[in-house]
């Protein structure tokens, strides 16, 4: 599949990450990670495109139900309140320098989860395994998931039931059985691999009917698999690296896509790469969940 393609606006992220619709602004919000670190707002009806900077690097953000946004920085979980663009510490990081908090999500309970990444990784130490994923637990981030290098992919099932994550230096992503009531997972299973030119999986979402739609970033294309793990779409893009999907739109049918420009010396890229797209898709998604604390 090859869908027609619109960029949005002139704006390029170094590493944009985290697109989240909000239907009752009729607007995307994104971040980019460090290029420079920034959380911003692209309103659909105006076309008009706002920007909060932070003060680090900043790995995602969630929305709160009780307004503003909790947002994961290199030094830990703050509070962002967007009419002041006031950062207040809320949970400071439990790792050491050479591991950040990174991709993070809200199940449909409305619990708080973070991945970390390890940036030790790489060609001469593929898989330092110091990051973790972490549940926040009243004040405190529990961790649940230990000995990863990049924690990437992190979504839930429609009935939340399922987690699932992909370390991206393993070429794999996994599925853990979830219990919606006390947040507790269950072991690990592989939900799918990748084989060669596919790259590795980064960001992802799931639509209504329990799709897992996986960003494979070098690869220039998104993947839709089944809930039993078998590859069911897959949708060739105009740029090398997804970074995240995200459905929005007035029948949550459009599928927004943020994309990375950073860090690409050697690897394969395009000149549309740092952009924020979207196009028309067939499948319905669902609303991000906002963290319930």
């Amino acid at each position: 599949m090859e869908p027609r393609v619109d960029r949005i606006g002139e704006s390029e992220d170094s590493i944009g990450e985290t697109p989240v619709w909000r239907a009752p602004e009729g607007a995307l919000y994104w971040i980019d990670c460090d290029g420079p670190p920034r959380l911003r707002k692209w309103e659909q009806a105006s076309g008009r495109i706002t920007e909060w900077p932070m003060p680090e690097r900043i790995g995602g953000f969630v929305f709160r139900r009780d307004g503003g946004a909790l947002v994961t920085l290199a030094s830990g979980l703050f509070t962002f309140d967007f009419e002041s663009g006031a950062l207040s510490p809320l949970v400071a990081s439990p790792l050491p320098d050479a591991v950040s908090l990174h991709e993070c999500a809200c199940d449909r309970a409305g619990r708080f989860w973070v991945g970390s990444i390890d940036h030790r990784v790489g060609p001469g130490n593929p898989h330092p395994g110091g990051a973790k994923l972490f549940r926040l637990d009243g004040g405190d981030l529990v961790p649940v998931i230990e000995g990863i290098s990049c924690a990437n992919g992190l979504a839930f099932s429609p009935g939340g039931d399922a987690l699932y994550l992909s370390d991206s230096t393993t070429m794999r992503c996994d599925r853990y059985p979830l219990d919606p009531r006390t947040g507790a997972i269950g072991a690990r299973e592989t939900f799918f691999e990748l084989g060669e030119g596919d790259g590795f999986v980064d960001g992802a979402a799931v639509d209504a009917q329990g799709g897992y739609w996986a960003s494979l970033v070098y690869a220039g294309k998104l993947r839709r698999y089944l809930p039993d793990g078998t590859p069911d779409l897959e949708v060739r893009l105009p740029f090398a690296n997804p970074t995240k999907p995200a459905f929005g739109g007035a029948n949550m049918r459009t599928i927004f896509v943020t994309t990375i420009r950073h860090g690409l010396d050697g690897k394969q890229h395009s000149p549309l790469d740092g952009g924020l797209f979207r196009f028309a898709g067939d499948h319905a998604g669902l609303p991000d969940p906002d963290f319930a604390g």
